[in-house]
């Protein structure tokens, strides 16, 4: 018998429970549910998912302290969803390890389209088989740990940062138009969501200005998109 993946979906809003199982049930997932954030923590312990569709705003604990608690532990795959369209939200929330976010109301096969597209990418760089390591200047990035250093000193990278910037240091001076990014890092076969590169780009800049890293650049190229340089 085939395995189906495992979907948990947390969130207290019984319509969008009803609105998730119906789409993720079609296209051939196992569905479960946690109503607050306590409950969504032992349903990982218990149960480990294949992937968390993550609420921000629960009972007991928010969805930004569950997606904090369960990076401690783990790199499973997280879709944050949350009723709120400011870049703001969702910068924390990547910035805490979510892999992607998803704005109420939304549209079911998007929600899918997504579920099916971060699973990719965590397949793929599970099996990856580009080397396990690449220095670029100061900065090295380990495939396997999931590690970034910059004049080997920890660099604090969320998994979808890291993805981003393991594309781009394994392509030195090449540009990448957005959305062969979202290709590429992520795993995206479906248009739109170019404004997440943007944004993750802003903090992996802010990050390695941070560290130091003054002979790693990210440039833009207006109207096309991003190359990594390396000053000498």
């Amino acid at each position: 018998m085939e395995h189906k993946p495992l979907v948990l979906v947390v969130d207290d809003e019984p319509g969008i429970l009803d609105i998730a199982q119906m789409y993720l049930t079609r296209e051939g997932f196992r569905v479960a549910f946690a109503r607050d954030g306590q409950a969504a923590l032992d349903a990982v312990a218990q149960e480990t998912p294949a992937l968390v569709i993550l609420d921000l705003m629960l009972p007991q604990i928010d969805g930004w302290q569950v997606c904090r608690q369960l990076r401690r532990a783990s790199n499973i795959p997280i879709i944050m969803l949350t009723a709120r369209d400011e870049d703001v939200d969702k910068i924390v929330g990547l910035e805490l390890g979510a892999d992607d976010y998803i704005t109420k109301p939304f549209n079911p096969r998007e929600l899918t389209a997504r579920v099916k597209a971060v699973l990719r990418r965590a397949a793929a760089s599970a099996n990856t088989t580009a080397p396990p390591l690449v220095r670029v200047g100061s900065l090295s990035l380990d495939r396997v740990s999931h590690r970034a250093q910059v004049h080997a000193q920890p660099l604090e990278l969320t998994p979808r940062e890291f993805d981003l910037m393991w594309t781009l240091a394994n392509n030195v001076g090449k540009v990448f138009e957005r959305e062969q990014l979202l290709e590429q890092a992520w795993g995206y076969d479906f248009p739109g969501g170019t404004r997440t590169v943007d944004m993750h780009i802003a903090q992996l800049r802010r990050k390695l200005a941070a560290a130091h890293a003054d002979d790693v650049t990210i440039t833009t190229l207006q109207r096309v998109g991003y190359r990594l340089d390396i000053q000498t």
